[in-house]
């Protein structure tokens, strides 16, 4: 039988170094109680200034909603960082593990019920070709509340 070549394997994922320049994040939301899914896209440009990575994202929704986020990730020790975002409370938490990132923080969100504020925990991984996969889990009380998938390729100017 002949021999079956092994996937190469993963490489680490070093924010400064995958999240800088532009990107682009296609994906979607899937909301875990209805089912529904809200597609999305967003652009990435992405910034290293001494301990700082800074993330500007605009993000489009599939019913043309359109919104700036901008993500501020101090790094406070090799592979942890304490981030900062406009709807985020208080500080996220973001830190290597093994190959890949986490990030655990609490977003307000805008619902048609009002605001309510959510748990989001993301994993960040690299993959062979360069793009960067992020799968989050988004909770309230402790109950999944749905999930967040998207993959960012690197863009050209």
């Amino acid at each position: 039988m002949p021999d079956i070549p092994k996937p190469p394997p993963p490489k680490k994922l070093v924010l400064e170094q995958a999240l800088t320049g532009r990107l682009l994040a296609e994906g979607a939301f899937v909301n875990s109680l209805t089912g529904g899914e809200t597609r999305l896209n967003v652009l990435i440009d992405g910034t290293w200034e001494g301990q700082v990575l800074t993330l500007v994202e605009d993000f489009t929704y599939d019913g043309g909603l359109t919104e700036r986020k901008t993500w501020r990730l101090t790094k406070t020790a090799e592979g942890i960082y304490s981030g900062t975002r406009e709807d985020v409370i208080g500080a996220a938490d973001v830190r290597q593990d093994g190959d890949g990132v986490r990030l655990d923080y609490r977003v307000t969100l805008d619902t048609g019920l009002g605001p309510i504020a959510v748990r989001f925990q993301d994993l960040l991984t690299l993959n062979a070709d360069g793009s960067v996969e992020n799968a989050a889990v988004v909770s309230k009380w402790g109950l999944k509340i749905g999930r967040v998938h998207l993959t960012m390729r690197p863009q050209k100017r």
